[in-house]
């Protein structure tokens, strides 16, 4: 006997009842309550509509300005004489900073000993300024370099003595089990590392190795890549050579340009072209930090770990799923945020120091030497970089306790895209009306 199809219309309909039940209780895909997320689509979209506006954006330029990449002033903005080299000559002069801090380690009493360890890091501060300053010859992107390398010196230096003056502590106090906590042995793949304890890490091999690793924490004994791949390290060294190129073409084809049609909306005070100048400046501006961000903290310090089989890369952590301001600080410069919780963040706390304060501390640090690296090469001292640094703080308390998830994520897409260009329009129009409008008006 056939077997009978039943429907609730009967059960002589047969397949003619499929074709009348098409709906059931469904949400929406872009409805929250649908549960759906592949939204890889729309990200294609995003991208695409991304490019599409830049290039027109790039077209209008060349049609506008023409070619204005010239390699060759690339070198002006290093060297203002030929025959003299301030920059290069100052980071040289580093070499007998080191010298003289490696023979400080165990030499002197711990009083005095300190004290010489504060005169050479004063000095280490203060001689790239007093040189930028009265050196005539000294450009603003030389001294960026110079006071750069400076800066990671001072930094390294702090940590080379703190981290030597602990293990010199654990062996006074004859603490062995504390001692092996700090030179056990380290395991990467097959490679075992030969370990160092204190103080026979006290030797210049040990110490330019840390100088030169991409790290500013010490360590006596630190991870180490079993080999050096070639193919990664001539990746990276490709990334390196071509976003260097791609950088300085962006900035002189067009960032320079968008700078300097925004003089004159500054100079009458015409606040809604400022408005205008200022957002036609955060794209250009933004597109450059982020491939900065790459070059530096993916090509150039992986190039360097590879080369010195350095192996810890973490570099950085995912900074763009940043949903609070402290989250985006404290994970898209490692190296920078781990010196800051290992050499002044956690000794504050046991302290007895709270951690509110000791947050506003850690930005207060940071806010001056922003402000060293950009008014000193610049001759002139505005606090703009100071101040934007220091906003970051209730900035951090408004987006913490009123902004959460997507909310919070696109506040600090939007303080890095409009924060950024409104430093550098700051200090563009002071540079300018310092060291331009002022003698040409003279």
């Amino acid at each position: 006997m056939p077997h009978s199809t039943r429907t609730p219309l009967g059960p002589c309909y047969g397949d003619i009842s499929i074709g009348l039940f098409c709906h059931k209780l469904q949400e929406s895909l872009l409805s929250s309550a649908s549960g759906y997320s592949n939204y890889r689509g729309i990200l294609n979209w995003c991208v695409v509509m991304l490019i599409l506006s830049n290039a027109r954006l790039f077209l209008e330029n060349l049609i506008k300005y023409g070619i204005l990449v010239d390699p060759i002033q690339v070198i002006s903005l290093f060297l203002k004489d030929p025959y003299s080299w301030p920059a290069l000559c100052l980071i040289i002069c580093k070499c007998l900073a080191l010298l003289f801090y490696l023979w400080l380690q165990g030499t002197f009493g711990e009083r005095l000993g300190t004290f010489l360890h504060l005169i050479n890091l004063s000095t280490i501060l203060c001689l790239p300024v007093a040189t930028v300053l009265f050196v005539s010859s000294m450009t603003p992107v030389g001294a960026v370099f110079a006071l750069a390398v400076y800066t990671i010196l001072f930094l390294k230096l702090y940590s080379y003595k703190d981290v030597n003056r602990w293990c010199r502590d654990i062996r006074q106090a004859r603490a062995r089990t504390l001692a092996r906590s700090l030179s056990f042995q380290r395991f990467n793949g097959s490679a075992v590392q030969t370990q160092v304890s204190y103080p026979g890490n006290l030797t210049h091999r040990d110490m330019y190795y840390f100088i030169f690793a991409p790290t500013l924490c010490y360590e006596l004994n630190f991870p180490r890549s079993p080999r050096i791949r070639k193919r990664f390290l001539l990746r990276r060294l490709f990334e390196m050579v071509f976003l260097m190129q791609l950088l300085v073409g962006l900035i002189q084809q067009w960032m320079v340009p968008t700078i300097q049609n925004s003089m004159k909306p500054f100079q009458d005070m015409d606040f809604s072209r400022m408005i205008e100048r200022l957002l036609k400046l955060a794209v250009p501006n933004h597109l450059i930090w982020l491939i900065f961000f790459y070059w530096f903290f993916h090509s150039s310090m992986n190039f360097v770990a590879e080369l010195m089989q350095f192996g810890d890369r973490e570099f950085y952590r995912d900074w763009w799923n940043s949903e609070t301001v402290t989250y985006f600080w404290a994970n898209w410069n490692i190296p920078v945020h781990k010196w800051c919780l290992r050499h002044f963040y956690k000794p504050m706390l046991k302290r007895g120091v709270s951690k509110r304060v000791a947050q506003a501390a850690v930005f207060l640090v940071s806010a001056f030497f922003h402000e060293y690296l950009v008014s000193v090469p610049l001759k002139m001292f505005r606090l703009w970089a100071f101040m934007g640094m220091m906003v970051q703080v209730p900035l951090a308390w408004f987006v913490g306790q009123f902004l959460r998830g997507n909310y919070g994520n696109a506040a600090v897409w939007i303080s890095l895209i409009i924060g950024q260009p409104i430093a550098v329009l700051m200090y563009v129009h002071d540079y300018y009306v310092l060291h331009v409008q002022g003698p040409s008006a003279g």
